[in-house]
């Protein structure tokens, strides 16, 4: 992605709050453009895939809950960036573990950052087509069903809430207008 520094915000420190397993938080003190400092907590996480399965005419989703909401949701196959990791390799990698299924048909829609205003995370968006299916290897702490839906059951999920995370909503709203159009 191409850097912009319009306003930026030269760091004067950094301030390390937290380390865990996939993401830390440090403080940040800034110089503002008008010369004056203010504080930034930041969020640092690896980035991470994301993978629009499409067989037929149907997407291929999982349901897990999620505990930072407390509920089970619907969403595309997805997953954390290892160290050093390619996302092409990671996007492969993480739709046969979540879904079983494997394919040499997959592409880049875009890539994009979930909240920007406190993280760094960037998820990689792909398609997948001419899925072959296999078997699923989910980590050992996630708990995950497949389901195969429709763009008009995907589109019913969203407004029941059953799907409600940015990056699956983004994937309906593609598949949309890819059956529409042929491009994504």
């Amino acid at each position: 992605m191409t850097q912009h520094k319009k306003f930026e915000e030269v760091t004067v420190s950094s301030k390390p709050i937290y380390e865990g397993r996939i993401i830390s938080l440090q403080v940040d003190t800034v110089k503002l453009p008008n010369g004056e400092t203010a504080s930034r907590e930041i969020v640092k996480h690896p980035g991470a895939v994301a993978v629009i399965p499409l067989i037929g005419d149907k997407m291929i989703v999982v349901e897990q809950y999620r505990k930072p909401l407390e509920k089970s949701q619907v969403e595309i196959p997805a997953g954390k960036l290892d160290q050093g990791e390619e996302p092409l390799k990671a996007a492969l990698r993480e739709l046969e573990e979540e879904t079983g299924y494997r394919t040499a048909n997959i592409r880049l829609v875009s890539s994009f950052y979930t909240s920007p205003g406190f993280a760094d995370e960037i998820i990689h968006l792909y398609i997948a087509e001419d899925l072959v299916k296999g078997d699923a290897n989910p980590d050992e702490d996630e708990f995950l069903e497949c389901e195969a839906l429709t763009l008009e059951e995907a589109q019913q999920y969203m407004r029941d809430g059953r799907i409600s995370d940015a990056k699956t909503i983004m994937a309906v709203y593609a598949w949309q207008l890819y059956k529409l159009t042929g491009k994504i």
